[in-house]
């Protein structure tokens, strides 16, 4: 079904009260909760699962199967690989049920950072701006920008740049052989591009 200012497949479950930016699409069988906040051009896929409190940013991907719970931010152009999974709760018991806005813990996903396929992002967290989460890693602590990271749970492996290229170190500083341009690694843990 045609929407006045985005593209929803008829399967989509879109709650009244959703706020969705312009251009964006939203594919078979995915369900946006009111309230929801989905900026301009994003694309999710199938299966998605966007809660009421949620905030995606424009530009974002979201690849098949992925919930994205009460809590979690997504800033603009972010990219959430297949099946990645968020979560809200450090304690879940059915038994003693935490389902409250005060209960969950807020995730941050920077700008540009990119999220591989059945990573998981244990909620509290921040991933750093343009940071590079490996598919099938566990991210147990914040990631720091520009970190490429990966493993259970995820270490930092190198950095990485805006456009997507690995970084590679001289003396503290470097340029993209992509797109050329220049980092710093300041205390070998904090990556900045070099003004």
């Amino acid at each position: 079904m045609k929407k006045e200012n985005y593209f929803a497949h008829p399967s989509a479950f879109i709650d009244e009260g959703a706020n969705i930016g312009t251009e964006s699409q939203i594919w078979h069988c995915s369900h946006i909760f009111e309230g929801a906040v989905i900026g301009k051009k994003c694309k999710i896929g199938q299966n998605v699962v966007i809660h009421g409190t949620a905030v995606i940013g424009d530009n974002v991907k979201i690849q098949n199967n992925v919930s994205i719970y009460d809590g979690v931010t997504l800033e603009n152009d972010v990219f959430c690989g297949p099946s990645m999974v968020f979560t809200n709760i450090n304690n879940p018991r059915c038994a003693y049920p935490r389902n409250t806005s005060d209960s969950y813990k807020k995730t941050l996903v920077r700008e540009g950072a990119s999220i591989g396929a059945n990573a998981t992002i244990i909620c509290g967290h921040t991933i750093g701006k343009c940071a590079f989460v490996g598919a099938g890693s566990v991210v147990t602590k914040d990631v720091p920008d520009y970190a490429l990271v990966y493993g259970a749970p995820a270490r930092i492996k190198g950095w990485i740049c805006k456009c997507g290229e690995k970084l590679h170190f001289e003396n503290d500083t470097t340029e993209c052989k992509a797109c050329k341009i220049k980092y710093v690694l300041e205390n070998k843990s904090e990556c900045k591009e070099k003004k």
